[in-house]
């Protein structure tokens, strides 16, 4: 398996932080703001601790995405980064340009989250006005024209929404980037399967999750491609289940209901079946919000997007891990709140214990050093 964190480019807090899909700018923010120095204190932190990469967010809500994790190349050896970005907002060569250089100037650690955006107020605002069909049928376009310039060969093509003429990079990028990618609509599921390397699913119960999982596969398969698989998830795990659960009903407490009001209003706006299925979890109610074993969803009360969260103890959450892998996800996109703090908790408590089950590897851990031979005197 392979774990990924989250910058919060939207800033950060002991308490949970709005934004996301169908909040406007201006609604995210938390009282530790993103600076350059605190990001880096979790990239830093993520890497050491033994995550694959870290996601960064897009949208109005939050900082850039291609910017705010290039500064950060520096601050980290090892540790990829999960570029979020909306295909129609530049252009697919340009895009396909600025992927080789990131992977030249990083020595190969970008991956890029294909988001093609279901939030129609935010898209206009961006200058976007096509419909949610049309910005899937665009993103096809798209990353058709993006794959191909990767391979290295010129490349002319005319579509209904894009088209290029003799397109070419100077310099290709190496590796080429994965792309990963999210969607529950029908018009999401054939652009995934033509184009990604891993389907992305918010964190729903284990059942529906199968589901959604083998409608890709199935996709895929008509494709002649096979797919990878993973889960984003918020994580709130200590040394004991009340322990958990007692963070969890904080962070809740600190929300008064006109808030929750408020975002859930916005939220209804969005066109994103994604998130129509995370409203749905919790119907914006605080009640019965543990969905299944383990699986809390009052962070999508006040936060668009990912509104799930594992609670419980390191073993408990741990168990639920290996669960959703044995349905074949194979790569966790996990976040808690504040950032810094949880990463600690998941990965000096569960880390561990996948480790010793022989479910994960530290990705960064050198190889064991050869015996010393003892130093003989001549």
């Amino acid at each position: 398996m392979k774990f990924h964190w989250f910058l919060p480019t939207n800033g950060d807090s002991r308490h949970i932080v709005g934004g996301g899909h169908g909040l406007p700018a201006g609604a995210a923010g938390g009282d530790r703001p993103p600076s350059r120095s605190y990001l880096g204190q979790i990239a830093a932190g993520a890497e050491d601790l033994g995550f694959e990469g870290a996601l960064t967010p897009a949208g109005a809500w939050c900082d850039d995405a291609w910017l705010s994790t290039a500064f950060l190349v520096e601050a980290t050896r090892r540790l990829k980064f999960l570029v979020a970005f909306r295909p129609g907002l530049v252009s697919p060569t340009l895009a396909a340009q600025m992927a080789a250089t990131y992977q030249w100037q990083s020595e190969g650690r970008l991956l890029l989250n294909v988001v093609t955006g279901g939030e129609a107020h935010e898209q206009r605002a961006y200058g976007d006005f096509l419909d949610k069909e049309a910005r899937y049928a665009r993103t096809d376009e798209f990353l058709h024209i993006v794959r191909e310039l990767w391979k290295g060969d010129p490349v002319t093509f005319r579509g209904e929404h894009l088209a290029v003429e003799e397109a070419r990079l100077a310099r290709l990028p190496d590796p080429v980037p994965p792309l990963y990618f999210g969607g529950s609509s029908a018009a999401a599921g054939p652009v995934a399967a033509r184009h990604c390397d891993v389907y992305l699913t918010w964190g729903e119960p284990p059942a529906a999750v199968a589901k959604k999982i083998e409608w890709i596969r199935g996709l895929a398969a008509t494709e002649g491609r096979t797919l990878g698989f993973g889960i984003r998830l918020h994580v709130i795990t200590r040394d004991t289940a009340a322990e958990a659960w007692a963070q969890a009903a904080r962070l809740l407490d600190g929300v008064d209901p006109a808030t929750i009001e408020r975002v859930q209003a916005g939220l209804r706006r969005s066109e994103s079946e994604g998130q129509r299925r995370m409203l749905d979890l919790h119907g914006g109610s605080r009640d019965g919000l543990e969905i299944s074993p383990n699986l809390w969803a009052g962070v999508g009360l006040v936060r668009g997007g990912a509104g799930t969260a594992l609670v419980g103890s390191h073993e408990e959450v741990a168990d639920r891990i290996a669960e959703y892998h044995a349905l074949g996800l194979d790569e966790f996109i996990l976040s808690g709140y504040p950032h810094l703090e949880e990463a600690y908790w998941f990965g000096e408590g569960v880390l561990p214990i996948l480790e010793r089950r022989g479910l994960w590897t530290h990705p960064g851990r050198p190889a064991a050093s050869p015996s010393l031979v003892p130093f003989a005197a001549s």
